[in-house]
C-alpha cells in the first residue's frame, strides 16, 4: 500500500537517526547539563548578549553602547548554529562577583559622550531596548509592577524617559541578588564543569565528599544614579563604592547629555536558597496565565476529538454501505448500476489518471515529509528534556541537523511516488536535485533578502557571510546527497500497482454550483482548531522574549493534528469522487495544507493585536518573512499527511471494487 510503502523506510530512517542523536547526546557534554559548583571568594563573571527590543525585533551587540569594557578586550563565548542564527551575540563582561562576598563596586567612568552617542542612546532607549546579561548560564532575572500586578521580565532597559519631560536617563547602577544553595555530595567529585568546558564527573573514596555553592537565581535591580564626576575619577576598576538607594527623585538621577561622564558602579548580594540546582530554571519557565493555557488546550482537544469521531462515523457508515451494495450485485447488475447511478464508481478509470505538474506535487511531497520528520523527532526529543533552555540555541541546531540527514527519507519519498505516477525511474535524478532545492531554496530566498534589511541597519541579528558558507556546505555536502541515496533507493524497489487502469480518453468532470477551491479552503479550519492556542503562545516565545517548555502539549496537539488533517483530507477527496471529480491529487493536499493560510492570516493579527508597539517597516517586513517561512513549512507537512492518507484511501476504495 502507499502508506506502508513509503513511510516503510521513512520510519527505518527516523529509528537510526534517533539512536544515532542518541548517542551522540550521551556522548559529548550539553552546555548547561551539569552543575558548577563554587567555593567562598571564588570569582565567577556574567556575561552580556544582545541588546534586544520587542518593539524593533533587531538585535544589536551589547559592546554598541558605551559601556564598559572588560580587561583584555571583548572576547566572544563559542556560540552554536541555532545561535548565531537568532541572532545571540555573547560576549564576556567586566562585571565580576566573589562568591558569598558582598559588595558595592565601582566600574567606571566613560569618557564625555559624544552626539553620536547620546543620539544612540537615546534612541535605544526610545525602542525600549533590553540589556540581556547571564551568570553561570542563567539569564538576569527583574521584577516590575504595572497595574498592581507583579511581572517577571528578563533583562533590563538601556535607560527610561520619563512621561513629562524630554530628557532621557541611562540605567548604570545595578542591584544584584544571586542565590546561592549549598551542595554537599559523598562519593563523587566534580571537576571542570563549567558551561564552556567539558564535564568530567569522577568517582571518588567514600570519606571524600565535594562540597560547594551552587548559583539558582540571579536577579537584578536596575536604576540610575548621578555621580559626582571628580570623586569617581579617583576610583579604579573594582574599587569599593558606597552602597546606594535608587533615587526617586529625577534630579539625583543620571540624565544622557553631550559631554556628560557616566560612571557605572554595582552591588551584589548573595542570598542562600533552598531551590536545588535542579529546579533552577523553574522560575523562569512559570508561564502567565497558566490556567488558562490548560482548560483551553483541554477544551480544543475535546472538542477537535468530538467532530473528528463525527465525521469518522458518518464516513465509514457511508463507503461501508457504498462497498457492500456495490458488491452483492452480480456483473450484469454492477454494469446496470454504473449507468444509472453518479458517483465515485464512475470515475473508475480516470481516477489513477497523472495530476497536472505531477512532478512539482512529487517534489513537494518529499518536503514535506522530510520538514514533518524532523519536527516528530524534535518535539519528542524536547519533550523527553533533551533541548534544556539552558542549552541556547539547541533546539534550533537541533532542527537544521535533523533536517539535513532526512534529505533521505524526502528523496525516497517523492521519487517513489514519481515511479508510482509515471510507471518509470527515468528523471529520478533532477527530481532528487529538485527536492533538495526546493525548500532549502525558498528558505534561502527569504533569509537573503530579510539579512539585507538587518545589514542596512548594522543589526547583529544579521547572518554574517561565513556562517552562509557554512550553511550552504552543510546543504551541499550532507542533505543533498542523502537526497540522491534516497531516490537511488527509491529505484530499487517494486513500485505499487494500480488496483484499476486508466482510461484513455479522459472523463469529462461535471460543472460545479461553486467553485472546489472554496471547498478545499473552507477544509483548513479544522485543522487550524487544533493549532491555534499554542500557535499564541509560540508566537509570544519567539516575539515577546517568554520561554515556551511545555512541549508535551505540544506534542499531543502534533498528534492531534496529524489525525485531523488525514481524516479532513479523505472526506474532502471522498466529496470530489463522489461528485464525479477524478482531479483529487492537489485537492488532497491543499485541504489539509490549506491550513498554512490560516496560520500565515493569524501572524498578521497577532502582528496588529498583540505586537502593537512593533515600530517600523523594517521589524514588520521581519516579521512578516520569518512567519511566511514558517507558514510554508507547515503547508508543506500537514499537505504530505493529508494526500498520503488520501492516496492510501482512494487505492483502498478503488481495491475493494469487483472490476473487470
Amino acid at each position: 500500500m502507499a502508506l506502508s510503502l513509503i513511510w516503510r523506510g521513512t520510519y527505518l530512517l527516523l529509528f537510526i537517526y534517533v539512536i544515532f542523536v542518541s548517542h551522540f547526546c550521551n556522548g559529548f557534554y550539553l552546555p548547561g547539563s551539569y552543575m558548577h559548583t563554587y567555593s567562598t571568594r571564588d570569582e565567577i563573571f556574567a556575561k552580556v548578549n544582545s541588546l534586544t527590543s520587542i518593539e524593533t525585533e533587531l538585535p544589536y551587540s551589547y559592546y554598541s553602547l558605551p559601556y564598559c569594557q572588560p580587561y583584555g578586550g571583548i572576547k566572544k563565548s563559542a556560540e552554536n548554529l541555532g545561535e548565531l542564527l537568532m541572532g545571540d551575540q555573547i560576549d564576556n563582561s567586566p562585571y565580576r562577583f566573589r562568591m558569598n562576598v558582598n559588595e558595592s563596586v565601582f566600574l567606571c567612568t566613560t569618557p564625555p559622550l559624544t552626539e553620536h552617542e547620546v543620539k544612540l542612546l537615546k534612541q535605544r532607549t526610545h525602542d525600549l531596548y533590553q540589556v540581556n546579561m547571564i551568570l553561570d548560564n542563567l539569564p538576569a532575572m527583574r521584577f516590575a509592577y504595572q497595574n498592581g500586578h507583579k511581572i517577571q521580565w528578563t533583562g533590563f532597559p538601556v535607560g527610561y524617559a520619563p512621561p513629562n519631560t524630554d530628557d532621557v536617563y541611562i540605567i548604570n547602577h545595578l542591584k544584584f541578588k544571586v542565590f546561592v544553595h549549598e551542595y554537599e555530595g559523598s562519593g563523587v567529585q566534580i571537576l571542570g564543569t563549567g558551561e564552556e568546558g567539558m564535564g568530567i564527573i569522577s568517582t571518588a573514596d567514600d570519606e571524600k565528599k565535594a562540597s560547594g555553592y551552587e548559583i539558582v537565581g540571579f536577579e537584578v535591580s536596575p536604576c540610575s544614579v548621578k555621580y559626582d564626576p571628580e570623586k569617581m575619577a579617583k576610583l579604579h576598576q573594582y574599587d569599593e563604592a558606597s552602597s546606594v538607594d535608587c533615587p526617586l527623585d529625577l534630579e539625583k538621577s543620571q540624565v544622557i547629555k553631550e559631554q556628560e561622564k557616566i560612571s557605572f558602579t554595582y552591588e551584589v548580594e548573595f542570598v542562600k536558597s533552598d531551590t536545588k540546582w535542579p529546579s533552577r530554571w523553574d522560575a523562569y519557565l512559570k508561564m502567565e496565565g497558566a490556567r488558562v493555557h490548560w482548560f483551553s488546550i483541554l477544551n480544543s482537544l475535546m472538542v477537535i476529538f468530538f467532530l473528528a469521531g463525527i465525521v469518522f462515523v458518518i464516513f465509514l457508515r457511508t463507503v461501508r454501505r457504498d462497498l457492500t451494495r456495490y458488491e452483492e450485485l452480480d456483473k450484469e447488475s454492477q454494469a446496470q448500476m454504473n449507468e444509472e447511478l453518479s458517483g465515485w464508481k464512475l470515475v473508475v478509470g480516470d481516477v489513477f489518471r497523472e495530476p497536472n505538474h505531477s512532478k512539482l506535487l512529487c517534489v513537494m511531497i518529499g518536503d514535506g515529509v522530510q520538514i514533518m520528520g524532523m519536527a516528530v523527532v524534535t518535539i519528542i526529543f524536547a519533550a523527553l528534556g533533551f533541548m534544556s533552555p539552558a542549552s541556547r540555541g539547541m533546539l534550533l541546531t537541533g532542527m537544521i541537523i535533523l533536517y539535513l540527514f532526512l534529505g533521505t527519507g524526502a528523496g525516497y519519498a517523492g521519487v517513489y511516488l514519481y515511479r508510482t505516477i509515471k510507471g518509470t525511474s527515468e528523471g529520478w535524478r533532477s527530481l532528487s536535485w529538485s527536492i533538495a532545492c526546493f525548500f532549502p531554496g525558498i528558505v534561502f530566498v527569504i533569509l537573503t533578502v530579510l539579512n539585507f534589511l538587518l545589514w542596512g541597519n548594522n543589526s547583529s541579528g544579521a547572518i554574517p557571510l561565513s556562517l552562509y558558507f557554512k550553511l550552504i556546505s552543510l546543504w551541499f555536502f550532507i542533505s543533498v546527497p542523502l537526497t540522491l541515496l534516497g531516490g537511488y533507493l527509491a529505484t530499487r524497489v517494486e513500485t505499487l500497482q494500480y488496483p484499476v487502469r486508466t482510461n484513455q480518453i479522459a472523463r469529462e468532470i461535471p460543472a460545479r454550483t461553486y467553485p472546489s477551491w472554496l471547498l478545499v479552503l473552507g477544509a483548513g479550519t479544522l485543522p487550524f482548531g487544533t493549532l491555534f492556542i499554542e500557535l499564541f503562545f509560540i508566537l509570544s516565545s519567539i516575539w515577546l522574549g517568554r520561554f515556551y517548555y511545555v512541549f508535551g502539549f505540544l506534542l499531543v496537539v502534533l498528534c492531534l493534528l496529524v489525525v485531523v488533517c488525514a481524516e479532513v483530507s479523505v472526506v474532502l477527496t471522498y466529496m470530489h469522487l463522489c461528485v464525479e471529480d477524478w482531479q483529487w491529487w492537489w485537492k488532497a493536499f491543499y485541504a489539509s495544507g490549506s491550513v498554512s493560510v490560516y496560520v500565515f492570516l493569524y501572524s498578521i493579527n497577532y502582528l496588529v493585536f498583540e505586537l502593537k508597539s512593533l515600530s517600523g517597516p523594517v521589524s514588520a517586513v521581519l516579521y512578516l518573512g520569518y512567519s511566511l517561512i514558517i507558514a510554508v513549512a507547515i503547508m508543506l507537512s500537514t499537505g504530505t499527511i493529508g494526500f498520503v492518507t488520501s492516496f492510501y484511501f482512494v487505492h483502498y476504495l478503488f481495491s475493494s471494487v469487483k472490476i473487470d
